[in-house]
């Protein structure tokens, strides 16, 4: 079985591995404190353009959101989200968990407009009984979303306008962001998050390290004490000089990018034989994550062979489904199921 059922079945870049080995008995402190975690920050700092950054290492990615939105809600608070933000529907109430509501809007293809965060807050505060109701007290998007697509510079710069002159904080989920900042037609880079962004975190689970994300914040505002609570939400790895190592690994010359420049590569040529094939598509996704909609017989096929995930029941006869890239996904791997696809 040939998988393409997400971006994290593999291990790690071999490069990561190597450090883990070279660097094993070495003597550090604890909790994120070593000159590797140092290290790590100082790249991420210059990968960002800023200087004025708090970087802390988280071990995954829903440890990151729910840790990020705790630490900046009120107990009265919730966030906004687009109905099909991780945070909405697959962290199993974790959010909720935190004694906070996920206040979701519509969206077709996963991303949330301006306007859409202007009409949640003004609705908020033009009921009469608002005092009743959770109050919008920051925002979530991600870059890619779970349907693979993507900010434009535009979009995000307007979010972002409409989060200042509301005070809503602006919080953005980048554990595809490697697979983003490559996609054809993004015009957004690190230095353009960190500037528009409260806060964002780099995804290292699902772009190449064994696990990992790396919280930015960029709001003055928000640093303060943000390790007392990365302590009570259980983040605060004790090695955590592992954390730090494998973003150093990822930001010293580049292999992030590069690996997501690998991923959306192959996922281009397999987007490409769907179309040939006169397949349409559920989400136009520009990402490593495709979702071609197929029809019975041909799922049939590729399924014997191929593991992928199932998205959504178009109609009794077509579904649609999700094929996904990585940083380790393999050029004959991709070859072969070109092969197939253009022999349904």
């Amino acid at each position: 079985m040939i998988r393409f059922e997400s971006d994290y079945t593999e291990g790690a870049h071999e490069k990561i591995l190597e450090q883990l080995v070279k660097t094993n008995y070495e003597q550090t402190p604890g909790y994120g404190q070593d000159v590797h975690c140092e290290q790590a920050r100082q790249y991420i700092k210059k990968a960002c353009a800023n200087d004025n950054l708090a970087v802390h290492f988280l071990v995954g990615g829903t440890q990151a959101n729910t840790t990020v939105i705790a630490s900046v809600l009120r107990p009265h608070q919730g966030v906004i989200s687009a109905s099909t933000g991780h945070i909405n529907v697959h962290e199993t109430g974790a959010i909720e968990a935190t004694g906070h509501k996920v206040i979701a809007v519509a969206s077709e293809d996963g991303k949330i407009t301006a306007s859409q965060v202007k009409n949640v807050y003004d609705a908020h505060w033009a009921d009469p009984d608002h005092e009743h109701m959770v109050q919008p007290g920051m925002v979530y998007i991600s870059h890619p979303t779970e349907n693979g697509t993507i900010y434009s510079k535009k979009e995000l710069q307007e979010i972002s306008a409409v989060c200042q002159d509301c005070g809503l904080p602006l919080f953005l989920d980048g554990a595809r962001l490697g697979y983003g900042l490559a996609a054809p037609g993004n015009d957004l880079g690190l230095p353009d998050l960190a500037r528009l962004c409260d806060v964002f975190y780099i995804g290292g689970t699902k772009v190449g390290a064994l696990f990992g994300e790396a919280v930015v914040i960029c709001n003055d505002n928000l640093k303060k004490d943000f390790r007392y609570h990365i302590k009570q939400h259980g983040g605060m790895l004790a090695k955590g000089r592992l954390l730090g190592l494998q973003f150093e690994t990822l930001f010293k010359d580049g292999l992030y990018f590069e690996m997501g420049e690998h991923a959306i590569r192959l996922a281009m040529l397999i987007r490409d034989a769907f179309t040939r094939k006169g397949f349409n598509f559920l989400y136009d996704s520009p990402t490593n994550q495709q979702f071609p909609i197929l029809p019975r017989s041909a799922l049939e096929k590729l399924s014997a062979k191929y593991s992928f995930s199932t998205w959504a029941r178009i109609d009794d006869e077509h579904t649609a489904v999700r094929f996904c890239t990585s940083w380790a996904t393999q050029e004959d791997a991709v070859k072969t199921l070109v092969e197939d696809i253009m022999s349904l």
